[in-house]
């Protein structure tokens, strides 16, 4: 059983693995994504987020789903184009993943336990759900798609400041 973030290995969008222990340190912000989705220009506060404070510490992962309105049909390659020539994302995308049901992500799954949704749901409930890691590796908070991203940034400046 996982007892940290740090625990897990996931693929990057380019299929590499990433080992998030190496991530230690960092504050880091962990949301599914969808580039057909009402809540896609959220990549725009985003990626604002990530240049504000990529050099205190702060890292943002993305994670494809397509397990809402197939919202992200497609591969590594069309996911990466779209991100980068729709939103200029400089952020890490990760490959595709599901987030629920029994093939969900373990990272996920992990998440979601440690950080539940309104009346203590796990599940993930639709695209831009997202998760804030403190730098000691703990879940602090799990936002809803509904929450823009820069609503929650000085809860971020908080946590590169501890």
């Amino acid at each position: 059983m996982s007892t940290s973030i740090y625990d897990f290995k996931v693929k990057t969008l380019n299929n590499e693995a990433l080992d998030l222990s190496t991530l230690k340190g960092k504050v880091i912000l962990i949301v599914n994504t969808a580039s057909r989705c009402g809540f896609t220009p959220q990549y725009e506060e985003l990626e604002k987020l990530y240049r504000r404070y990529k050099d205190q510490g702060f890292i943002i992962l993305g994670f494809p789903c397509n397990q809402f309105g197939n919202q992200e049909p497609g591969d590594a390659s069309q996911i990466q184009e779209f991100c980068s020539l729709r939103y200029d994302v400089s952020f890490p995308m990760m490959a595709k993943i599901q987030v629920n049901g029994q093939d969900a992500d373990p990272l996920y799954k992990y998440l979601k336990q440690r950080a539940k949704g309104i009346f203590g749901s796990t599940s993930i409930k639709w695209n831009f759900t997202k998760f804030i890691i403190n730098r000691n590796g703990s879940v602090v908070v799990r936002y809803s798609p509904l929450t823009k991203p820069l609503r929650f940034e000085i809860g971020i400046q908080s946590l590169l400041n501890e």
